[in-house]
């Protein structure tokens, strides 16, 4: 069986097309208008061997915001929609990647019981222009529509790309498992 799932989502804030194969190859075309984003999502996407295509338009010249989340709820649907019953699933996964200065290890149980432990480095500023607490808001938007218990902790890090790099690739291996 194919655990495919495609969705739109249009808000007065965000208008968001996504397809999304859990069984892929670790294919992307990801294009938010807010490109650290973009790249994160496209390294999570590599190491989960999803094949992820998604195209977001949002009200980025207001904040990022909206669109980060959207993104995360429409992902946490396409997962839920993509594994269905979860039959036949392995239920837990883990993750522990390095990223030069940062270490971040994620833990994932489709459970179906939302639930987000975020941790990282009290010290971690913006990548760039992207906020440590837009990946925070992603990640509790993924945890709540795709039904997982989710607990990313980032054990050190000093440089905030390497920091929210690390997590989104153990994300995606976590995912993968």
């Amino acid at each position: 069986m194919k655990r495919t799932a495609e969705l739109e989502r249009n808000t007065s804030e965000t208008r968001i097309k996504a397809r999304l194969d859990v069984d892929g190859h670790g294919r992307s075309d990801i294009r938010t208008g807010i490109g650290f984003f973009d790249h994160m999502l496209t390294l999570m996407a590599a190491h989960g061997f999803l094949d992820l295509t998604l195209a977001a338009q949002g009200d980025i010249e207001v904040d990022f915001h909206h669109t980060v989340e959207d993104v995360g709820l429409v992902l946490g649907e396409l997962l839920a929609a993509a594994l269905g019953e979860r039959a036949g699933i392995r239920r837990f996964g883990h993750g522990v990647t390095p990223m030069d200065d940062a270490l971040a290890a994620v833990t994932i149980d489709l459970s179906k019981r939302p639930y987000l432990v975020f941790n990282l480095p009290p010290s971690i500023g913006p990548a760039g222009n992207f906020a440590p607490q837009l990946a925070k808001e992603f990640c509790r938007a993924l945890a709540t529509r795709g039904g997982l218990n989710l607990h990313i902790n980032v054990s050190y890090g000093e440089d905030s790309h390497h920091v929210l790099e690390a997590v989104f690739k153990a994300m995606g291996r976590a995912l993968s498992q």
